[in-house]
């Protein structure tokens, strides 16, 4: 769980770095506030590496194709504009939001460590998850259009990265 767990905040860390890139000559507004949410997955990747090494358990084999993913929708939705980075940000979001919770469900009586690190991020993702859906910038039309397509795209890659 906390390989695929860190897998994914290197995946939601190069979302964010896409789209920083792009965003800067297209939607400079949008910056600041992905920066900070780009802080916040650092950190979550950093709290997971730790659990990781502290258990002295390699990285999950996805770790990589969740890296080049995420470049690239980022990359994609920040040429899209700021309501597919809002419609992306929702969906990615509400799918995590899912796993984490089921996760701390099975993390309570199991690993007390391992439900602290998951715990511990989960306001900072409900926090993105709110602004996605109530910022002025998502469209009803990228809603509709991404966040089928990049929620089951993050489904399949927790799938693949639990049988990694």
């Amino acid at each position: 769980m906390l390989k695929v767990d860190h897998a994914g905040e290197h995946g939601a860390v190069n979302i964010y770095r896409g789209q920083i890139l792009v965003c800067r000559w297209r939607d400079k507004p949008s910056v600041p506030m992905l920066e900070e949410f780009l802080r916040h997955e650092m950190t979550h990747r950093a709290i997971f590496a730790g659990e990781l090494n502290r258990r002295k358990v390699r990285r999950c084999r996805s770790y990589g194709l969740c890296g080049l993913g995420g470049y690239v929708l980022g990359v994609v939705t920040g040429l899209l504009g700021s309501s597919a980075v809002a419609a992306t940000t929702a969906a990615v979001e509400k799918v995590v939001l899912r796993h984490l919770n089921d996760q701390l469900s099975y993390l309570r009586d199991t690993d007390e460590r391992a439900y602290q690190a998951v715990s511990s991020i989960i306001a900072d993702e409900k926090a993105h998850h709110d602004w996605a859906r109530t910022s002025d910038t998502p469209s009803r039309f990228w809603m509709a259009t991404l966040e089928p397509i990049v929620s089951m795209s993050t489904e399949s890659v927790i799938w693949l990265g639990m049988r990694l």
